[in-house]
């Protein structure tokens, strides 16, 4: 099983995946974010862009890397990444399931304020990348994104908080 972990940049998704994989039996943490890394690091790259989720064979790596990982190891993985283009969750979410791996969906999420100030309390310089993404989350989460997965409002939660309730949905 993969219990991903969705949400805008800055909302704790990182945090909250290395604290509900202990609670998870059998589980391990892959960030799928490593996976756009290495396409990243290829030379001369890839087409240009600004995010390495516009090149398909991103989102195809991560079905596949998860597929072959649980292959080895069974059990669950737990994917801290966010995904806001519903035609890439299509994607990656069809394709685990023409694999018949079971995708528990989350999606950490947190008021317009709140990401904000996390963001910028984050680093001594705000990420202008994460604030990229804040309204770009806003539309995913209005017309589909929160219609296809379990909320988390870690707007006045923990990060540990957010871990146990998500484990406790996986039934852990």
């Amino acid at each position: 099983m993969i219990v991903w972990l969705n949400g805008t940049h800055g909302v704790g998704k990182t945090t909250t995946s290395a604290l509900v994989q202990p609670l998870i039996p059998d589980s391990r943490v892959l960030d799928a974010e490593k996976v756009g890394e290495t396409l990243m690091d290829i030379a001369p790259g890839l087409p240009g862009t600004d995010n390495f989720q516009h090149w398909p064979p991103w989102r195809q790596l991560v079905v596949e890397t998860a597929r072959r990982v649980l292959d080895y190891t069974g059990g669950t993985l737990v994917m801290p990444m966010t995904v806001l283009v519903e035609q890439y969750w299509r994607e990656i979410s069809a394709g685990l399931a023409h694999h018949g791996i079971p995708v528990r969906h989350f999606v950490l999420h947190a008021d317009q304020d709140t990401l904000r100030e996390r963001i910028e309390r984050a680093t001594p310089v705000p990420s202008p990348f994460r604030l990229r993404y804040l309204e770009p989350y806003a539309e995913a989460a209005r017309t589909w994104l929160h219609d296809e997965a379990e909320v988390v409002d870690t707007t006045r939660l923990t990060p540990a908080q957010a871990a146990r309730r998500i484990a406790a949905a996986v039934g852990c």
